[in-house]
């Protein structure tokens, strides 16, 4: 069944940004914050982390998209789980999907966690590319938001939530190696990469993968996410994290980071995304590789962070608005057809919004 009514919790750039989007998509919606906002559409302030005050708030509502740090999802899926809501979200960690994972049992709407840029969009990508297989061997997503003019020898900005930075600096990674699902250590296994003449290292993180490798488990040889940087980023991180021990305070690791590497404007997101395996008895190998870069959406200038991960929710709410993708239970994003997805009013943005560096 269609609905209208979302109600959107946390009005960052990036919930703000998918707020006005879901409104030029037609849907009702209501942004909540903790803090007064001023927007194009309703809003109301109130206490993120009070479920039963959420329950109140929520009343009435149809569905619900969390834009919040991963640590308080879980109280907002169980609350529209409660209500029979279809619950969205952003987040990359693991125990907050396998919470949700628990709710979708029983849910009377679709539980679909993941819904960003990683795990998110490159997953939707990656299966697609897999699928023109007839055997797959390897699926390799790889996915860096960055500086475009980078400064300082971390050549980084916070531009995501440092807490969700952190915690996929930190956290243990699944991967599937030689067909054997593993948990590897993030900031492992470097690598090198090169996109439009551009030079980037690439490590394992946690989360980006989502639930790929349940779904890929006696499937494939090798499956594996890792984040993209600047050369030198990793070494530089391993020491503050390890050798300094920063692994032990992790809010203030986060913002000691944010106050040296504040957010820019003028930012540019990475996709390289690989499968390899066989197509009529030969062996083959598809990419997907993307430059990202800042757009203008509704009259304002909208970092390539903000908007990707923007429009990647928005279209999947979008496809279950229109009978597209499953009514309840958990969406997997692996589950969702690629091209539908881009053919959604606000998942074409990612067809228009990329260019080469060198344009």
């Amino acid at each position: 069944m269609s609905f209208k009514k979302v109600a959107v919790l946390g009005l960052g750039k990036v919930g703000h940004l998918a707020a006005e989007l879901l409104v030029e998509s037609g849907f009702e919606v209501t942004g909540i914050d903790a803090r007064a906002v001023q927007a194009p559409f309703p809003t109301r302030a109130a206490d993120l982390k009070d479920t039963a005050g959420l329950v109140e708030v929520l009343k009435g509502q149809e569905a619900i998209l969390s834009c919040l740090p991963y640590h308080l999802n879980i109280g907002v899926s169980t609350v529209a789980h409660g209500l029979g809501l279809h619950y969205f979200d952003l987040t990359e960690d693991v125990p907050t999907t396998k919470h949700i994972r628990e709710l979708a049992k029983t849910s009377k709407g679709i539980m679909a966690p993941q819904c960003g840029l990683a795990p998110g969009f490159v997953g939707i990508v990656g299966a697609h590319l897999a699928d023109q297989f007839d055997k797959v061997r390897s699926i390799r997503l790889r996915v860096g938001a960055l500086p475009q003019n980078p400064t300082g020898l971390l050549g980084y900005a916070f531009n995501w939530s440092p807490e969700g930075v952190v915690n996929e600096y930190l956290n243990d990674c699944e991967v599937i190696e030689e067909g054997v699902l593993k948990s590897v250590s993030a900031m492992e296994w470097l690598e090198t990469i090169y996109i439009d003449g551009m030079q980037l290292e690439a490590f394992t993180t946690s989360g980006g993968l989502g639930t790929m490798c349940e779904t890929y488990a006696d499937k494939i040889e090798n499956l594996d996410y890792k984040t993209m940087r600047y050369p030198g980023h990793v070494k530089l991180m391993n020491f503050f994290f390890h050798e300094l021990l920063m692994r032990e305070n992790r809010a203030e690791a986060g913002r000691i980071l944010t106050n040296a590497k504040p957010p820019v404007d003028e930012d540019v997101v990475y996709v390289h995304v690989a499968a390899e395996g066989t197509q009529n008895g030969q062996m083959r190998r598809k990419e997907f590789v993307r430059s990202y870069y800042p757009i203008e959406i509704g009259g304002k200038h909208r970092t390539a962070i903000a908007w990707t991960t923007s429009a990647s929710v928005v279209a999947v709410i979008e496809m279950v608005n229109e009978g597209k993708l499953p009514q309840k239970g958990f969406l997997k994003q692996e589950e969702i057809p690629l091209e539908p997805y881009l053919k959604t009013r606000t998942g074409n943005y990612y067809n228009v919004g990329h260019r080469s560096r060198h344009a």
